[in-house]
């Protein structure tokens, strides 16, 4: 049971995170290499100079998938490995629980560090100091409220309508419309992977 805990709970917190990682940036290595040290325009015009740069929209994304990931790692890490045992959740009125709802946490972090890296770096860039400050303040919200601890629904609940807020507002902030929404969902966008994207 403890082996089954252990991958459920890994596969909740960090699956989606590895799919958009699989599928928006690892398809092009070479982008995400120069794109994590920084020298993303120039490295890339000098191995390839026919090659655009890439746009901030991307590496917005890539930072807030980087930072979100690293932040569930060090989260959930110590909690994932307790799963595996022995097990004592629940002897001292802890929550059955706590394991699951520890995973469902973990994954609203990450996917918000996504949106609010998408958020900060456009607030930056068209200088909307109001933008910046409703990041750092959901952000400080959201740290608040995992002091509510043994009431998870609540937690839970909050925090997941945050994300929801949050990813609206990114999804309109990249770029996105709702026609642009629907011709993706009936698969009739062949331009709605973010490496597909040209720069700005």
């Amino acid at each position: 049971m403890t082996a089954a805990v252990f991958f459920g709970c890994a596969f909740i917190a960090f699956g989606p995170a590895l799919a958009l990682y699989i599928f928006t940036i690892a398809t092009e290595p070479l982008r995400v290499i120069f794109l994590i040290i920084g020298k993303a325009n120039e490295g890339l015009k000098t191995i390839n100079p026919d090659e655009t740069a890439p746009s901030m929209r991307l590496l917005a994304y890539v930072s807030g998938l980087g930072f979100g990931i690293m932040s569930g790692v060090f989260a959930f890490v110590n909690t994932l490995s307790d799963s595996l045992g022995p097990g004592t959740v629940g002897i001292h009125g802890d929550s059955p629980q706590f394991f699951l709802n520890s995973a469902f946490m973990t994954l609203v972090i990450i996917l918000l560090h996504v949106f609010w890296g998408i958020i900060f770096f456009d607030g930056c860039e068209k200088k909307k100091w109001s933008a910046l400050l409703v990041v750092l303040l959901t952000h400080l919200l959201v740290s608040a409220l995992t002091f509510v601890s043994p009431h998870y629904g609540i937690n839970l609940v909050s925090t997941y309508l945050i994300m929801v807020l949050m990813g609206i507002w990114a999804f309109f902030v990249a770029g996105g419309s709702c026609r642009s929404l629907k011709l993706c969902l009936l698969c009739q966008d062949k331009d709605f992977l973010l490496f597909n994207q040209r720069s700005r």
